[in-house]
């Protein structure tokens, strides 16, 4: 005599199965993400940083002030005034000097401060050039 048990959950799987839910899933017949690769145990933490959309609130300051000099071009052309510019430079600039004394966690940072008047007269010229 065959006993057959289905437990609560197995019911619940079937009965929804039966009713369709899961048909039509998204990736459906796709292969597994890094299926046949070797486990990471930081899996979650690249896969957390890849869907999040990069580093940006895990550097550590002095690496984010790095990234910060080297897009200062693109973040004072955000800026719709020369007083805003001068304002985001002049700080760029105090975090860049906090940096270089070590006030700043993460490894040494040997930026130059910028010049002020020429990221204002880049940011001018930059306004000034006709769109194409």
């Amino acid at each position: 005599m065959d006993h057959w048990y289905e437990s609560s959950i197995d019911r619940q799987l079937r009965e929804a199965r039966e009713r369709g839910e899961f048909d039509n899933l998204p990736g459906t017949g796709k292969p597994l993400p890094d299926a046949g690769q070797e486990y990471d145990e930081d899996w979650w933490v690249k896969d957390w940083l890849r869907r999040e959309g990069g580093t940006s609130g895990v550097l550590p300051p002095t690496l984010q002030l790095r990234r910060e000099a080297e897009d200062v071009q693109k973040l004072v052309d955000r800026r719709s005034s020369e007083e805003a510019v001068r304002e985001l430079v002049a700080n760029l600039n105090e975090q860049i000097r906090k940096a270089r004394v070590g006030l700043m966690d993460g490894p040494p940072v040997l930026l130059p401060p910028f010049d002020v008047e020429a990221v204002v007269r880049g940011w001018r010229a930059r306004r000034l050039r006709p769109f194409r």
